[in-house]
């Protein structure tokens, strides 16, 4: 277990094993794990229901889907209560500031290295893998049955994905000048990867 209180922010590509990779960091350094769980912090932090985040999870254009959604907010005044897509954005920027702050932490997409890009003790890493061992990532994941289902399914999230961190950091998703460290998962596979990273970390904050 590492003692330095450090931050590791995960940007991946879908398929690229980015999830996995990121926990097992998080058990690497003794760091908190953020991913899906991000959500719920953020629904507890803000008041709202946990559907909002999980619903427009990395989305940039959702606020139509507030306006349809019952009991979001204690109520069913969503839109009198002046809420607005950017708001739902800084809920959970808040919630992951909040989490920085109180231990080392592993977070996974959610344009944290971006919300997080004054803080001491932050690397950023981005997970990229060649498209074949992608498509075989997802097919078995999604249980999809064609190559095509599942290139077809990583275009579509990933160009939604693209445009939720480009939106919200005026940056570009997945190019190298966002990140510390760029590496292709599909080269040494998933365990060997996250080792490469960890010794960059260890590297880079002498731990």
């Amino acid at each position: 277990m590492e003692s330095k209180h450090i931050i590791i922010n995960v940007g991946r590509q879908l398929g690229s094993g980015g999830h996995d990779i990121g926990r097992m960091l998080a058990l690497d350094f003794g760091a908190k794990y953020y991913d899906r769980e991000l959500l719920n912090l953020a629904a507890k932090e803000s008041g709202l229901s946990e559907h909002i985040f999980e619903q427009n999870d990395e989305r940039k254009s959702f606020l139509h889907s507030f306006l349809h959604l019952p009991n979001a907010l204690a109520g069913e005044n969503y839109a009198r209560q002046g809420f607005t897509q950017d708001s739902v954005f800084k809920f959970q920027s808040d919630a992951i500031r909040k989490a920085a702050d109180e231990s080392s932490c592993v977070f996974v997409g959610r344009c944290a290295d971006y919300v997080l890009r004054d803080y001491p003790n932050v690397v950023n890493v981005f997970i990229t893998a060649v498209m074949d061992f992608r498509v075989e990532q997802v097919m078995t994941k999604e249980n999809m049955a064609t190559r095509q289902e599942a290139r077809r399914f990583i275009e579509q999230r990933e160009a939604r994905r693209a445009d939720y961190y480009n939106y919200y950091t005026g940056k570009k998703w997945g190019h190298a000048t966002s990140y510390d460290l760029c590496i292709d998962s599909s080269i040494l596979g998933l365990v060997e990867t996250e080792k490469f990273i960890a010794q960059f970390i260890r590297k880079r904050f002498k731990l």
